[in-house]
């Protein structure tokens, strides 16, 4: 992967985080993929804490492919749902909305979160 790759995620990322953030009521599920998981996390950023944490790599199925990503959101909903949280704000994390991203979201929403 070359610097500037990384860089401008990151810059989409920091633009991104500027406009949205998670509060108590709605907190942020904020995705982060790299080449061998997906993983995501509820985050409520009024008090920097992590309120439900889920992996491909805590999955039976280590893989990274899109039906992983899509049992890692229904995963992710199921325990915030166990919380009592229904309804989030998506952090993309300045990933494209595609592919192993847009399948964690469907697999959330499926599973009952709303966004």
């Amino acid at each position: 992967m070359s610097a500037n790759k990384v860089t401008r995620r990151l810059r989409i990322k920091k633009s991104i985080r500027n406009k949205i953030s998670g509060t108590a009521e709605r907190p942020r599920l904020s995705v982060f993929r790299s080449n061998k998981a997906i993983y995501a996390q509820i985050i409520d950023d009024t008090t920097g804490k992590t309120l439900a944490a889920a992996s491909s790599a805590k999955l039976d199925d280590a893989k990274s492919n899109v039906e992983t990503s899509n049992k890692v959101g229904k995963a992710i909903a199921e325990l915030a749902l166990a919380k009592g949280i229904s309804q989030v704000v998506f952090d993309r994390s300045g990933y494209l909305y595609h592919g192993k991203v847009k399948s964690l979201a469907e697999g959330a929403r499926e599973a009952g979160l709303k966004f």
